[in-house]
């Protein structure tokens, strides 16, 4: 378990306990984003505000660089002068007295790498965090060999690093690795659940869906917007002509990632299409779309393709399909990829098998239905509002926006999203200089 403001703490779980192993190594999970506020495009001098979206989008950034030995060197040399003595876990402290030491080391990291290229720093830091976890984790697995579980489950907000969970996947360490769909603190209400289950009964299986959140609810489309029924080849059809379209099915998922309920959908076959969709969510230009791609068809696509239903390891986009999908692959060739069956009985499946009739592609870009940093669209009528796609699919209706509709880009909500995006501009973010491997 690894979140913001704890160190990485073992358990081992039984089916009726869980025990308390060890603390890996005295580094809050934290420290990722607080990189971020000494280097890079969210370098903040006042360090007060915090913004947990900063993490996400660092994991991001960080393909635009390149790891610097010299610049891990650094890192390890201050962390040990700097951590050395820390023996205990973070108890019951603010999240600033958490974070006081962790901002005194990387002051102190900013004073000897001043002449390093930030996406470089970050991208060394990355790797440094993850060989730290990783290493420990052997020692600590080594330490404990006498215990029989041979897997690991991973809790905490650190859990949403589909790079590190990726690592500690191929290192060989355990048989298997399970994350949940909502590891940080969006997992918050079914984990008391758990819990309380658990005090009573013990560690059972339980049957449960991430598709369990909010249906859709009812509301007034504004005008300008004309509503038809549309079935989901109709709606392959509008994706593949390059049309991104607002998805709304069922009820919601949990955690804060969209996979498929609440989600923009686009056709992945266009250069063009991963900065048309960061443009509609405000968000920077080196930000990755995700696929979300029939199961049985993401090994021949992606490497290693296994099934990955929440959206939480990294793949590596294939050669062979690079030009046939761009908008989906990242600087550095991966690709944050959603895979579902194609017998789920979700609309998404359905979708995606017609979209794969039409044109031989079974993916489709997927980035969330909401505004920038809110919680997903709950109907049709907030995503009609919001005004930046120009058709809404919500249960089998279509919404289009008629030619020459009214626009409300200029309310209140688009304008504070428009400043907040601001301080992160083009300007400050350098030219891709990330390595397709």
């Amino acid at each position: 378990m690894w979140d913001g403001a704890s160190f990485p703490r073992l358990y081992h779980v039984e089916r009726r306990a869980a025990r308390f192993l060890e603390c890996l190594f005295p580094l809050i999970g934290h420290a990722y984003a607080a990189a971020g506020y000494h280097f890079g495009p969210y370098k903040q001098t006042n360090r007060t505000k915090w913004d947990l979206g900063v993490a996400g989008k660092l994991m991001a950034y960080i393909a635009l660089g390149s790891v610097d030995e010299s610049i891990v060197e650094v890192f390890q040399e201050l962390y040990e002068k700097h951590f050395s003595t820390f023996t205990e876990p973070v108890g019951r402290c603010s999240e600033d007295a958490a974070l006081e030491p962790v901002h005194e080391f990387l002051d102190a990291s900013a004073l000897r790498l001043k002449a390093k290229a930030p996406e470089d720093v970050l991208a060394s830091f990355h790797w440094f965090q993850e060989r730290l976890l990783v290493t420990k984790l052997a020692s600590a697995i080594q330490r404990h060999s006498r215990l029989p579980a041979r897997n690991l489950c991973m809790a905490g907000g650190c859990g949403l690093n589909i790079k590190w969970n990726s690592t500690l996947r191929a290192a060989g360490l355990f048989d298997a690795i399970w994350v949940p769909p909502f590891p940080n603190d969006s997992g918050s209400a079914i984990g008391a659940a758990c819990s309380a289950l658990a005090a009573d009964q013990g560690f059972v299986p339980l049957e449960w869906s991430v598709y369990s959140g909010p249906a859709v609810e009812r509301g007034d489309v504004p005008p300008g917007w004309d509503g038809s029924p549309c079935s989901m080849r109709e709606l392959a059809t509008i994706l593949a002509s390059n049309k991104p379209v607002i998805f709304l099915a069922g009820r919601a998922e949990l955690g804060p990632r969209a996979l498929g309920s609440r989600s923009i959908l686009a056709a992945a076959t266009s250069p063009r299409m991963k900065d048309r969709l960061n443009d509609i969510k405000l968000r920077e230009h080196f930000r990755p779309v995700a696929p979300i791609c029939l199961e049985d068809r993401a090994p021949d696509i992606f490497s290693p393709g296994t099934p990955d239903p929440y959206m939480l390891f990294e793949h590596l986009t294939r050669a062979e399909w690079r030009a046939k999908i761009p908008a989906v692959v990242h600087l550095d060739g991966s690709a944050r990829l959603q895979t579902i069956c194609r017998t789920s009985q979700h609309k998404i499946a359905e979708l995606l098998v017609e979209y794969e009739g039409l044109t031989g592609i079974p993916l489709l870009c997927n980035t969330s239905a909401n505004h920038n940093g809110r919680g997903f669209f709950p109907n049709a009528a907030s995503a009609c509002q919001w005004d930046r796609v120009d058709h809404v699919w919500c249960d089998g209706v279509l919404w289009t926006k008629r030619a020459g509709g009214d626009s409300v880009l200029a309310n209140d909500i688009f304008l504070s999203q428009r400043a907040e995006a601001e301080p992160y501009a083009k300007d400050r973010i350098p030219p891709a200089r990330g390595r397709l491997v």
